[in-house]
């Protein structure tokens, strides 16, 4: 069995670009960085960034497009892939990106309807692949008090 899974949580660069494709799918991509704290030989405390290239697909595309913004903290699940291409100078150039089948704002808490529409959306999807199911809305379940736990 393979696996190809990437969960990042890291904030946004820059504003999300949504566009279309010709066949009228929108795909919306953006950059994530995150970054990892750790102590060199000599003690001290060293902070090293990584820009995550994410490109998601139909109607998280849409989602993203309109909630996303610079600075936002984000969860991004998806998987890894490597794109190839010839430069207009002829040169080869390669774009590693995640691309996203989910993804949860983390900073601030959505309006109800942005929350009701993240809720119910579709996970996204390449063109060539069929959308997973939809993410079930948990709005009707009972909240769980402390006299519910056994212990």
């Amino acid at each position: 069995m393979d696996l190809n899974k990437a969960i990042i949580v890291g904030r946004l660069t820059a504003d999300p670009d949504a566009r279309t494709t010709p066949t009228g799918i929108n795909v919306t991509s953006f950059s994530v960085a995150t970054n990892f704290v750790y102590k060199n030989q000599e003690g001290q405390k060293v902070e090293q960034v990584e820009y995550h290239n994410i490109v998601v697909w139909r109607k998280l595309a849409e989602i993203a497009a309109q909630y996303l913004k610079r600075g936002r903290r984000v969860l991004i699940e998806g998987r890894l892939q490597t794109r190839s291409w010839e430069a207009n100078d002829g040169s080869k150039r390669q774009r590693t990106e995640i691309v996203a089948d989910n993804l949860i704002l983390l900073d601030s808490r959505p309006s109800a309807s942005a929350e009701a529409s993240l809720a119910s959306t579709t996970t996204a999807a390449e063109p060539d692949t069929a959308p997973q199911p939809a993410v079930a809305d948990k709005k009707g379940e009972d909240d769980i008090s402390v006299e519910d736990i056994p212990f």
